[in-house]
């Protein structure tokens, strides 16, 4: 089953920006908080450590660039902490803490926030999906995901083995952040691919009430994915339109590929959708088709029992009266009942030869 974002609001007239403790649920559901920093100086980028929430770094254009990766949601004490120490607006934290935002990018001064939907596939083929906020500041850039999703295994990899060849720059970074985070959904769509394929076959082979319920589920999935990715390619292109200030000839140029990689995630997105609503008209017709099937047959048995009843229905009045005319004379013979079921049997065998040349069945 498809689980949403799960979005948290404030009471109404709270004042913008406020922060709020989580509650025992969310505590349980997301888990503590994890602060792993990596850090570049000269020119080499170090090992990814874990740190406290005490020791993140400052942030300043005279200061390494660093990558500070939160897994897990923070609290409020600790998200206002990290706010004043690479200076992340109230209203982004506030975004952070309540979770379930729609995709999108904030500017606030030369520092950009932008947030992104990241699909997930669990063990038993359920559909998650999880909020992935990024912040880039001054030297700094920062990544928060409050569930145990973790899509950058790749980005680091790159920075262990590439060392001062990846990602040296907070534009070039955060490019890298956005392209596993856009890149994770291509994974989650091939399963849909052939869960679809697989819908497909059982649908023209022996569909029944389950396969009707798995395919209602798919298309829900599917709504949800359009949803969540169709505003990630608006994201993508507003960086390269509104903020290209902040990124380098070359950073826009990665960036472009980013944003194609959105277009086709949207195609497949949109392809699936249209092949799950031919399936269910498909569905529809095969078991109308089958529902004919069987009334066909069933009008066969009964037109074959007609004259057979009729001709039980008139010898079964039993009028044998010894001097009427109008008596039934064949009830006094000796093969009478014979006769009458060898009568029955021929039309019984001469209405389903001929229902066979009509090609009834």
């Amino acid at each position: 089953m498809t689980r949403l974002f799960h979005k948290h609001y404030h009471p109404a007239g709270t004042a913008p920006g406020t922060l709020r403790e989580l509650s025992m649920e969310q505590a349980a559901l997301h888990g503590p908080a994890t602060f792993s920093l990596a850090c570049r100086d000269a020119g080499r980028w170090g090992e990814v450590c874990e740190i406290g929430p005490e020791s993140i770094p400052e942030s300043g254009p005279d200061k390494p660039l660093c990558w500070l990766h939160v897994q897990g949601m923070p609290t409020a004490e600790e998200l206002e902490r990290l706010g004043d120490r690479v200076g992340l607006h109230p209203l982004a934290q506030e975004d952070i803490l309540n979770g379930g935002q729609r995709p999108k990018v904030e500017r606030f001064d030369a520092s950009l926030v932008v947030i992104l939907g990241i699909p997930e596939v669990d063990a038993e083929g359920g559909l998650h999906l999880y909020q992935l906020s990024l912040f880039m500041g001054s030297n700094i850039v920062v990544s928060v995901i409050a569930e145990n999703l973790d899509p950058f295994i790749e980005v680091r990899r790159r920075l262990k083995e590439r060392g001062g060849r990846a990602l040296g720059e907070p534009d070039d970074l955060l490019y890298g952040l956005l392209d596993a985070g856009v890149d994770h959904a291509f994974p989650v769509l091939d399963g849909v691919g052939e869960r679809i394929e697989e819908l497909e076959m059982e649908i023209l082979n022996r569909p029944d009430s389950s396969t009707l319920e798995r395919l209602h589920g798919l298309k829900r999935e599917l709504i949800m994915l359009r949803r969540y990715l169709w505003p990630t390619r608006e994201v993508i292109n507003q960086l390269l339109r509104d903020h290209n200030d902040l990124f380098t000839p070359d950073t826009r140029l990665w960036m472009r590929d980013v944003y194609d990689h959105t277009v086709q995630v949207m195609d497949l997105v949109e392809s699936y959708r249209d092949m799950t609503a031919s399936l269910l008209d498909i569905y529809l017709s095969s078991m109308s088709n089958r529902l004919n099937e069987s009334m066909r047959t069933l009008t066969i048995i009964a037109t074959i029992f007609m004259p057979l009843t009729f001709i039980v229905g008139v010898y079964g009045m039993n009028f044998a009266h010894p001097t009427s005319p109008f008596a039934m004379p064949e009830l006094g013979w000796y093969w009478g009942y014979p006769m009458v079921w060898g009568l029955m049997i021929a039309v019984a065998i001469g209405m389903v030869v001929w229902f066979k040349r009509k090609h009834w069945f």
